[in-house]
């Protein structure tokens, strides 16, 4: 069956936790005691209705205040797809927590308050679904009975989104509008009379239907992350590259480059557990056995033919930050990406984002949850490529060198 991961965004008090929490009890993804226990939550806290919200708010902190902190992952199914939803948080403050939940799903759910309508964070989140090339994205206007499910109520709010879109939208995007009620199950998984005039599909059906957009990049880049070398007599000459396959495919008789080296060989075969197949695709990990004899190790690059990418020491991206410490131009970090691994200098900030105006202003640093963009000069040669052409090879994290904590998460423009 097929799987599509879909990220959550949405302000503080949006409902998202709520909404979330309505697909696990409608598609039956709720245990009996997690239902008793949110019948019991709801009874005790004289609530009308279940506090579906209980479902998602893991926390102990989220429980009490109300709010979700940490990125979750939330699996159901239905007949006809299984999902898995990164349920991130609204608050500004937790911008970053967002970034990373968001940062492998192929569709996106803003949530939006029919009350407050487009506000900041709105347009934060949508800005950050552009950045990291989400291609279908979904506005949810929840809390519709909040406003009598009053039509114009929804269509002036679709056409500030729209008008939004027009401005700032990226071709190849593909953007649905829907009014729900997370809390009483209007337009979730059917058609609601209360929204009778909207014509569109309801919630469920709609992310049932969404087409996977799987990553079509053809660069084959296979990361090294170990050398197999077993010191047994039947297997004297064995030397396999165990790692990851990032991109692309590899199959059994491909001529290949060896990066940084630049040496060339021919794949001879290709193992899986142990045993041979004629094909890794991208995502998996395998081990790979060349006709030659050569020296590569932990961090570098098997390339097909077909890999089109970038051999560089100078880089430009935009940057999430995600640490107290402000980047500033001259630091240094350790930039991760994969098994890859480089010391890196910052040479500049150029900008960082007005999430008001959806534009970049002039900046000499980036403070926590701060986007903008930069350069850095790396102390070796790395194989990338623009995250937009290639996700898999196109994105970073920068490792603070004293603390080793994540400082911040890029994507490559340039390189």
């Amino acid at each position: 069956m097929e799987l599509i991961k879909i990220a959550t965004a949405g302000s503080v008090d949006d409902g998202k936790s709520t909404l979330i929490g309505r697909l696990l009890y409608e598609t039956g993804a709720l245990k009996t005691d997690q239902i008793q226990h949110i019948e019991e939550k709801s009874a005790a806290r004289g609530f009308g209705y279940l506090d579906l919200s209980l479902a998602t708010d893991g926390l102990l902190t989220e429980r009490e205040q109300g709010i979700t902190i940490d990125v979750s992952h939330i699996f159901f199914s239905t007949p006809k797809r299984r999902f898995i939803i990164a349920d991130s948080p609204g608050h500004v403050e937790y911008t970053r927590n967002m970034v990373t939940g968001t940062s492998n799903a192929q569709a996106s759910i803003i949530l939006l308050d029919a009350r407050k309508g487009v506000i900041e964070q709105t347009k934060r989140h949508f800005f950050i679904t552009q950045l990291l090339g989400i291609k279908q994205i979904i506005f949810a206007v929840n809390k519709m009975d909040l406003v009598d499910y009053d039509q114009t109520v929804f269509e002036d709010i679709k056409a500030t989104l729209t008008g939004l879109v027009d401005k700032h939208g990226k071709d190849g995007v593909a953007y649905h509008y829907t009014p729900v009620s997370a809390l009483y199950n209007e337009n979730i998984v059917s058609r609601s009379k209360k929204l009778a005039w909207h014509d569109g599909e309801p919630l469920l059906s709609l992310i049932e239907s969404l087409p996977v957009d799987q990553n079509q990049a053809y660069d084959g880049a296979f990361q090294i992350q170990y050398v197999i070398r077993p010191k047994r007599e039947e297997l004297h000459d064995y030397r396999g590259f165990a790692g990851n396959v990032r991109s692309g495919t590899f199959s059994v008789g491909d001529a290949i480059t060896i990066r940084p080296s630049g040496r060339k060989s021919i794949i001879k075969r290709i193992e899986k557990y142990g045993a041979a197949v004629e094909k890794v695709n991208a995502g998996e990990n395998a081990t790979i056995l060349l006709v030659d004899e050569i020296d590569a190790s932990r961090g570098d690059s098997i390339l097909n033919a077909q890999a089109n990418v970038n051999q560089s020491k100078n880089i430009s991206a935009t940057f999430c930050w995600m640490q107290d410490t402000p980047m500033s131009t001259g630091n240094k970090y350790w930039l991760q990406q994969g098994v890859q691994r480089s010391l890196v200098k910052v040479q500049n900030i150029r900008s960082k984002m007005d999430l008001e105006a959806l534009a970049q202003s002039e900046a000499k640093e980036l403070t926590l949850n701060d986007i903008g963009k930069g350069s850095l000069a790396l102390a070796q040669t790395l194989t990338t490529k623009a995250y937009k052409e290639n996700p898999a090879l196109g994105s970073f994290i920068l490792i603070d060198p004293q603390t080793f904590n994540t400082a911040g998460v890029g994507f490559i423009e340039t390189a």
